[in-house]
């Protein structure tokens, strides 16, 4: 199943990122991207939505300098951007991938995209990672450990849950039944055309 790879591959990322545990770390994609696409693709998404994960703990340190705090910031709309940008090379993957189905009279268009569960599927990853830190945390009380893994149980039951909605949706464009169309995100804050304070400045 495809779900059974990508979270392997979410949990390698992880746990890779945090023995260095830093968001200024370098990044090496262990996969290649000629012979590797898709697993390529998985994990620099997963290591776009750790960092940034890291960069959300960061921002809301009360004590955070005001510069410093929008230097982040920036940093943060910047890591959107890629995230964004991957979840639509995934869904090009896809797309090429299924190229070759011809979808059924009847077929029905999802309401996200393949790529768009993954990117959902990712961020389970990081909640599960975190809850589960939470819940064996050796110097939290009793109390804070057990509702924490309460909370685990039931981020992991969410993750075999969407895992299975994704594998079969997969499943369904591949039959024909589903089909899938990808559409552009059209950020406007970014684009210095349609945002009316960057607009003003040029």
């Amino acid at each position: 199943m495809f779900t059974s790879k990508a979270n392997k591959i979410f949990q390698d990322v992880i746990e890779k990122y945090h023995i260095i545990n830093t968001v200024n770390q370098p990044f090496t994609n262990v996969y290649d991207k000629d012979t590797n696409l898709l697993e390529h693709l998985l994990y620099r998404k997963c290591w776009i939505d750790t960092v940034q994960w890291h960069y959300e703990d960061i921002i809301r340190d009360p004590q955070i300098d005001p510069v410093a705090a929008l230097t982040l910031k920036r940093q943060i709309d910047a890591s959107n951007q890629d995230r964004t940008d991957m979840v639509e090379y995934i869904d090009s993957y896809f797309l090429e991938e299924y190229k070759h189905v011809n979808a059924k009279e009847n077929a029905t268009i999802n309401t996200e995209s393949p790529a768009w569960g993954v990117d959902r599927l990712s961020i389970l990853a990081l909640k599960v990672y975190h809850m589960n830190e939470e819940a064996t945390r050796v110097d939290a009380s009793d109390s804070h450990r057990a509702a924490c893994q309460a909370k685990l149980d039931v981020l992991l039951e969410q993750r075999v849950d969407l895992s299975t909605a994704i594998d079969t949706l997969l499943n369904d464009i591949e039959k024909g039944d589903k089909y899938m169309k990808v559409y552009k995100q059209m950020k406007m804050y970014n684009d210095d055309e349609l945002n009316p304070v960057l607009r003003s400045q040029k």
